[in-house]
Formats: C-alpha cells, sequence, structure tokens
C-alpha cells in the first residue's frame, strides 16, 4: 500500500522509520476498527429487514450470528499471518498476496490476485450506483413531500453518478492507506448515524401502527411468494448476510497501517473484535426492527426503496448519510488497488521519471503536498473508467454480487484457514484439523449456493434491462 519515494537529500532520521526502512507507521486500535466498520457496516445494513423476512424468525438472527463468529475466527487467523514466519517479529507482508505467498506459494498466490482484485473492483463500480441511488433518492424524497406519495418522481442517476467520481477523483489523490484514517473516521460517524435513523424509524412505526405479520419461517409460500421464488430468495439472502460480513480483501492492508508496539496482530485482534461486534449489533437491531415494522413486505432497502417518507427531512438526512458512507468505503477499498499497481509499475520501469518522480507542491492549510504523475493519471483514469461502466450497466451490482460470492469463500475462510493449518504445522486427522476443513466445506457449499441465487438474480435483470432509463431503487 506504501510506494517509497526518493529522498535523495537522506533527510529522514532513522526515529521516523519502521523497521522495515518504511515511514513510521501510526494506526492503532482505534483507527483500525473505524476502517473496518467503513469497510463492514455498507447500506445494505438497511437491507437486512429483507434478508431476515425471507428466512425468518429462527434462521434469520441464527444466520446472522453464524457469520459474524466465522468471519470474527478467520480473522483473527489472518491477522497472525501479517508477519511470517513469527507473528509477532516476523517479516511484514504488506497485501493479502503476500501474505498467501508466504504460507502457501504456488498457484494459490493467482487465484487470491484473483478472488481479491475482482472483488475491489466490483466492490467500486457497486458503490458508485449505490451511492447515486441515495442522493436520487433525497430529490424523491422531497418531490413526494410536495406533490404526494402516489407521484413517480423519476430522477436520471447519471448526473450524481458524475458527481460521485468527481469527488473520488480529488480523494483518490491521497498517496495511501496510511493517509486515509481521517475519512474512515467519518464515514464510520456516518454508517452509524443513518443505521441509527433507520432503527429508530422502525421503531416509530412499530410503535405508531403495531408490528406487521411475521412468521417463524419467513415469507409464506403461496401468500408472499411461490415456492421456487421462495426458494431463490433464501439463497440470495443468505448470501446477502453472508457479504455483509466479509471485509478479508482489504484487512491486511489495514493491519500494514499499524504501528508495531503494542504488536500489530494484537491490535488487530482487538480492532476486528470492536468492529464485528459493533456489526452485529447494528445488523441485528436494524434488521429485526425492520422485519418488526413491515413484515413479510420488507422492501430491499427502506430508506432508499421508500418504506418511509416522513419525516422527508430525517430520511434526506439518511440518504445523504449513506453518501457520504460510500465516498470513505469506495476510498478503503480502492486503495488496494491503486497500491498494487503502483507497486509493480515502480519495479516494472524503475528508471522512468513519469512513474517514480514527485513533486512538492504547496497547500494552504496543509502543507506540502508530493504530487505524482503517474499516480495523479492513472487514479483519474480508473475512477473514470468505473463511474462510465456504472452508468453503462445500471444492474452491475448484480454483478457485484456474483463476484462478492465467488470471492467470500476463498479469501474469507479457505486462505485464512489453509494458512493457519500450514503456520502452525496442523496434524492431518486430528481433531482440529477435521473441524477446520468443515469449516471450509460448509462454507463451501454456502457460498456456492448465494452463487447460484446470484446468477439467478442476474438473469432476471438481464431480462429486465432497458438501456437509457433511469435506474431507480423501489
Amino acid at each position: 500500500m506504501y510506494i517509497e519515494q526518493n529522498d535523495p537529500e537522506g533527510d529522514i532520521r532513522k526515529d521516523f522509520l519502521d523497521d522495515d526502512g518504511r515511514a513510521k507507521r501510526t494506526g492503532t486500535w482505534v483507527t483500525a476498527s473505524a476502517h473496518i466498520i467503513t469497510a463492514v457496516i455498507g447500506s445494505g445494513v438497511l437491507s437486512l429487514a429483507w434478508a431476515i423476512a425471507q428466512l425468518g424468525w429462527v434462521a434469520g438472527p441464527a444466520v446472522l450470528m453464524a457469520f459474524s463468529f466465522i468471519t470474527y475466527y478467520t480473522s483473527t487467523l489472518l491477522s497472525d499471518c501479517y508477519r511470517s514466519p513469527d507473528p509477532v517479529t516476523g517479516k511484514r507482508n504488506y497485501t493479502y498476496m503476500d501474505v498467501v505467498r508466504a504460507s502457501l506459494g504456488g498457484r494459490s498466490v493467482q487465484l487470491c490476485g484473483l478472488a481479491q482484485y475482482g472483488n475491489l473492483i466490483g466492490v467500486t463500480i457497486g458503490y458508485t450506483i449505490t451511492a447515486s441511488i441515495s442522493m436520487v433518492a433525497v430529490k424523491r424524497s422531497n418531490c413526494f413531500h410536495r406533490h404526494g406519495h402516489h407521484v413517480k418522481c423519476y430522477t436520471s442517476n447519471n448526473p450524481l453518478m458524475i458527481i460521485f467520481a468527481c469527488i473520488q477523483i480529488v480523494l483518490s489523490q491521497i498517496p495511501n492507506f496510511h493517509k486515509l484514517s481521517w475519512l474512515s473516521i467519518l464515514a464510520a460517524v456516518m454508517s452509524f448515524a443513518y443505521s441509527s435513523i433507520g432503527i429508530g424509524l422502525s421503531i416509530a412505526k412499530v410503535i405508531g401502527d403495531g408490528p406487521h405479520a411475521t412468521t417463524l419461517t419467513g415469507t409464506t409460500v403461496g401468500v408472499d411468494v411461490s415456492a421456487s421464488e421462495k426458494v431463490w430468495r433464501a439463497f440470495q439472502a443468505i448470501g446477502d448476510v453472508a457479504f455483509a460480513y466479509a471485509f478479508s480483501t482489504v484487512l491486511v492492508e489495514i493491519q500494514d497501517t499499524l504501528k508495531s508496539s503494542p504488536p500489530e496482530n494484537k491490535s488487530m485482534k482487538r480492532a476486528t473484535a470492536v468492529g464485528v461486534t459493533t456489526t452485529t449489533l447494528f445488523y441485528i437491531m436494524c434488521g429485526v426492527m425492520g422485519y418488526l415494522a413491515f413484515g413479510n413486505d420488507a422492501p430491499g432497502n427502506f430508506l432508499t426503496g421508500f418504506g418511509f417518507y416522513e419525516p422527508f427531512w430525517l430520511v434526506d438526512f439518511a440518504n445523504a448519510c449513506i453518501a457520504v458512507h460510500l465516498i470513505g468505503a469506495y476510498q478503503v477499498f480502492c486503495q488496494p488497488i491503486f497500491g498494487f499497481v503502483e507497486k509493480w509499475c515502480n519495479k516494472r520501469w524503475p528508471e522512468n521519471k513519469f512513474i517514480t518522480s514527485e513533486h512538492g507542491i504547496n497547500v494552504p492549510c496543509y502543507g506540502v503536498y508530493h504530487v505524482n504523475s503517474f499516480r495523479l493519471v492513472w487514479r483519474t483514469a480508473y475512477v473514470i473508467v468505473s463511474a462510465v461502466l456504472a452508468m453503462i450497466f445500471p444492474f452491475f451490482n448484480d454483478f457485484v454480487g456474483l463476484i462478492g460470492a465467488a470471492s467470500f469463500w476463498p479469501l474469507t475462510v479457505y486462505f485464512p484457514v489453509e494458512m493457519y493449518i500450514a503456520r502452525t504445522k496442523i496434524r492431518r486427522f486430528s481433531f482440529t484439523w477435521v473441524w477446520l476443513k468443515i469449516l471450509i466445506w460448509s462454507c463451501f457449499i454456502v457460498s456456492l449456493v448465494a452463487l447460484v441465487g446470484s446468477v439467478q438474480g442476474l438473469i432476471q435483470s438481464l431480462k429486465t434491462y432497458r438501456p437509457f432509463q433511469a435506474v431507480q431503487e423501489e
């Protein structure tokens, strides 16, 4: 994630360098927790009422708790792999691919890179779409307030995608993850804000209208859905919950921002516990209260899908918070992409001044900012291309679900567990080895089921897709 800079004057003292010769890391478990919360709690938290409506009171909360435990456990295993061979004094591994290379090697490294960066690219495009939907929801909320709830109030997403892309072009010039803490903290506050508003509006609806009809098994076949729809929606709901917890794609990069005292793995485990616990609390509250408020008719997202119309100003504020949060979350997920490409180019063309040279510019109220020509051009191009793809394929969120389904199992479960087995040299067919293998293959089946559901959702989107129409989340 950190791109080495030339220091011809040699005026950086050793006091300002870490044990690997790079600029001293200053991150703590607090900043790491903010990164995790920013990465994990997305606007998808507001769709968990729909997920629980498909699964019911028994399976819904049980699936949430199961995936929170799996995510926490495998993340603690992964955090011990940041340094190798010793988790405290070993050599640093700066990216997920570096960790896999040090622990497993071989073809696993290429498979890891394909899953990780494919997922990251898909998420950044999906966030462009989702942020524009939230910004459009603000305009639609005001329209409904002025003209009534029966009015269509359609608005094009494209201008708002362009605005989002312009903001990201500026923020993408932040050199690396180490300089991103303030944005992650702001984004984490925003996620708390809109999640709390969603919970509050759900409670108010339950108090005002009473709880809607709910069941132990969720939507009822023959009443709410057909038998086949029940199966597909249950698959999709399980997938939604599983991928809502996945942050392994950026865990190693987050850990690389931590200072070495206390040991990085200890701080990361604490940050993971705080992040996953906070996330689970909000997920359960949003899911349960949303299901009580809407019952089996819970919308896909009760803020952008207009489960609530009033108070319109509070709905507007919540959607604005979603947009701000996604601005920060976009950076959390695209910084590993930027770092990977820039590191590769630096190694491939070390003498190319366009790639390696930097120019200092005095920025008011900031100080000296080092501009790298390649970083400026490449990152700007990436943001533009991702925005264009979002506008061309407004159903790309279905692709993101597909990519997520394909990457969840290897990145969140398979690689962390296999690296733990290899690092600790667990004896084959011992009790620990057997139950770890059971965990791997159980999660594989769940991921495969979610993959099937994502493919079915993508097929339905392709059938109903009409180009050049405003895309809205009803």
